[in-house]
């Protein structure tokens, strides 16, 4: 009986040890989140009641005698088809978590990025004031925070906090404009790192076609060299704040504010978005051009027509103005 019995041990335990190189008994993907403080049977119950371990005492017992269940890092795992529990230890020792991803997206204002932050259930919301105070929270008292944040995706494990996200998002802004900065057009007229912010904010919000990013930056820097306004619609449609109705009226262009660039001279006081790093880099060397002004060209891929004279842009506005009206009249029943 003593030898039946130590024979069954031994192939028990065979068993057991063969069972943490077996695939794992799942068709997809499984998530599970290991709380801070969280103890090893604790987790190896959860497993095994997630249908994860068929025999969550050999993975406890390996774990300690492998000297790494103390080692488990609390955050959120993912087991795929194909892993054994062997694996999946490995993965909680070494803390491969989970990577979400939160992106920026080119031409949103900092109330966007902190409207989209409070909705993703995986971030932790922290900042409780304004955008007034954003800055401050984040280190950098004294600087405004629109246009401070580089879009772009950023990723993190479940749980961070909105200020880590805005942390990276305003490490990697800082970094593309200080290279930007450093490779410049140094015959433009931009005199500071924040002119360029300015600039190259109100070229993201000009055009959604990153082939004619470099025009545009060339078109504004032209106007100021000249000693022109800017004459720019979104300063004026950001400065409208709430009040824009989806409509830029004459009465908006004719009254006067610190971001209408119609009535007043030189860069608004802040960036009005927050530039991509194309729009940034394109303001930084813009392709050179004598053109003044630019209208839509009405072609419906969101390109636009530059002239350098006003004949020239009153032909092309006419011309948009026609396809317009082209677009407006119903097309002939067929016969």
């Amino acid at each position: 009986m003593a030898v039946i019995l130590v024979a069954v041990a031994c192939g028990e335990g065979w068993r057991a040890w063969r069972s943490l190189d077996a695939p794992l008994p799942i068709a997809g993907p499984v998530r599970y989140k290991i709380p801070p403080g969280t103890s090893l049977q604790h987790v190896a119950a959860e497993l095994a009641r997630l249908k994860l371990l068929a025999r969550p005492r050999a993975w406890v017992l390996y774990a300690r005698l492998s000297a790494v269940g103390g080692a488990v890092k609390a955050g959120e795992y993912e087991a795929a088809p194909g892993m054994t529990p062997r694996g999946l230890l490995g993965l909680m020792v070494k803390g491969e978590v989970v990577m979400h991803g939160f992106t920026i997206v080119d031409g949103w204002r900092v109330e966007d990025v902190l409207a989209a932050l409070r909705r993703n259930p995986d971030i932790v919301t922290t900042l409780r004031g304004d955008e007034s105070q954003l800055m401050d929270t984040l280190g950098i008292p004294g600087t405004a925070a629109e246009g401070r944040f580089l879009p772009e995706t950023y990723l993190f494990p479940s749980g961070a906090t909105d200020v880590a996200i805005l942390q990276q998002a305003h490490t990697a802004l800082e970094r593309v404009l200080a290279a930007a900065w450093s490779e410049r057009d140094t015959t433009q007229p931009l005199h500071s790192p924040d002119e360029l912010l300015i600039v190259a904010s109100i070229v993201e919000k000009e055009s959604g076609l990153p082939t004619e990013l470099p025009k545009i930056a060339g078109l504004y820097l032209h106007r100021i060299a000249l000693g022109m306004r800017l004459q720019a619609d979104p300063t004026v449609i950001y400065g409208l704040g709430a009040h824009y109705d989806g409509t830029l009226h004459t009465a908006d262009l004719r009254t006067d504010g610190p971001f209408n660039t119609y009535t007043r001279s030189g860069l608004p006081p802040t960036p009005i978005a927050l530039p991509s790093a194309a729009a940034i880099r394109a303001t930084a060397r813009p392709l050179a051009s004598d053109s003044i002004y630019f209208v839509a060209s009405g072609a419906g891929d969101g390109s636009h027509v530059f002239s350098a004279t006003l004949a020239e842009q009153n032909a092309a506005v006419a011309k948009y103005l026609a396809r317009l009206r082209q677009r407006a009249v119903p097309a002939a029943r067929p016969q």
